[in-house]
């Protein structure tokens, strides 16, 4: 599925898959999913970025930039919903590099949902990565999930307005942020607190990312 792709995209990957800490042979499926996602592009306008050079810093090595931090979530057989995920980022990059995480990818969006589904059965990633076509706010499924994710989707108030729901008692949101956001973090709801705050290192891209780690506020 790569023959659309330069050629050079490969080597690019799989130095930033090393920098990551991850297996280059991930390149393979990364590649397919890039692949699918750049022809349905061309018809569905899935994203604004369609340089294959561009997604593959912006998109994929972007979107892994967290995965060391689904350790737990994946031991602990939980599962991560990724709110608004668009054509799949960073849900469907992370499920290809920790095969034994489980995915659901949130989307309202028609077009982009049926992307969703066709791409996660070419890539095979069923059933473990499954697609909810649904507003956020809509899904009905309180309280399970290990941790949601959020990719330039809203504030951290609003993420947790619309899918705080979702979370189990012990449940994080792990949201990705360029900047370090500092006034959404002092705008957050009664009840939440940040756990932990993470600099990111996207192999490639000169630009600050941040994830943050919130939580339910312990009481006392």
């Amino acid at each position: 599925m790569t023959e659309t792709l330069p050629s050079d995209l490969r080597p690019t990957l799989e130095a930033g898959l090393r920098a990551l800490e991850l297996d280059p042979a991930l390149a393979a499926p990364l590649l397919d999913y890039l692949t699918l996602l750049t022809r349905w592009n061309r018809a569905y306008n899935l994203t604004a970025i369609r340089d294959p050079r561009e997604m593959l810093v912006k998109h994929l090595l972007d979107s892994l930039a967290m995965h060391r931090h689904l350790d737990a979530i994946e031991a602990a057989g939980g599962e991560l919903a990724d709110l608004g995920t668009g054509p799949g980022l960073p849900g469907i990059p992370l499920a290809i590099a920790r095969p034994g995480l489980r995915v659901a990818l949130v989307e309202s969006n028609g077009k982009k949902a049926r992307f969703l589904r066709e791409a996660v059965r070419k890539l095979g990633l069923a059933p473990r990565v499954r697609v909810l076509e649904s507003r956020i706010e809509a899904v009905d499924e309180p309280g399970g999930f290990a941790a949601i994710t959020a990719r330039a989707l809203a504030t951290l108030p609003l993420i947790l307005e619309l899918g705080g729901h979702l979370l189990g008692a012990d449940g994080v949101l792990l949201a990705m942020k360029g900047a370090d956001p500092v006034g959404e973090i002092d705008a957050l709801p009664a009840g939440w607190a940040v756990r932990a705050r993470h600099r990111l290192d996207v192999p490639g891209l000169e630009a600050e990312r941040h994830l943050v780690v919130v939580g339910r506020a312990v009481p006392g």
